[in-house]
């Protein structure tokens, strides 16, 4: 049940970046921010290609960007309004937040 209410939270937050402008979408993009040091947080949808989360998490553990692997790309699509398998939150109060949510929920055993 509480997984359900933090889970909800993460997601109206992503969505708040979005509107905010402190979302990076698109794989080129995403990566190219990576390197640059100006993503603070990292979401991959949990059904995404092999290939394309072994890339991401990869690059998040070795630049040290904390990752959110728990939805789906519906889930993701739904709150930010396009669609989406991959996200970059680029402002730190927002990743701050994201990952409190995201060890919360994981300690919680999602």
């Amino acid at each position: 049940m509480e997984n359900n209410i933090v889970n909800k939270k993460i997601l109206n937050l992503i969505g708040i970046a979005r509107r905010a402008g402190k979302v990076v979408t698109g794989e080129d993009i995403i990566l190219s921010a990576i390197k640059k040091n100006k993503v603070r947080f990292l979401l991959i949808a949990s059904d995404t290609g092999s290939s394309v989360y072994k890339k991401f998490n990869d690059k998040a553990k070795f630049y040290k960007i904390p990752t959110n692997c728990s939805f789906n790309k519906a889930q993701i699509s739904d709150a930010i309004g396009m669609q989406r398998t991959i996200l970059g939150i680029n402002d730190l109060g927002f990743s701050k937040k994201l990952s409190e949510l995201t060890m919360q929920n994981n300690e919680k055993g999602t």
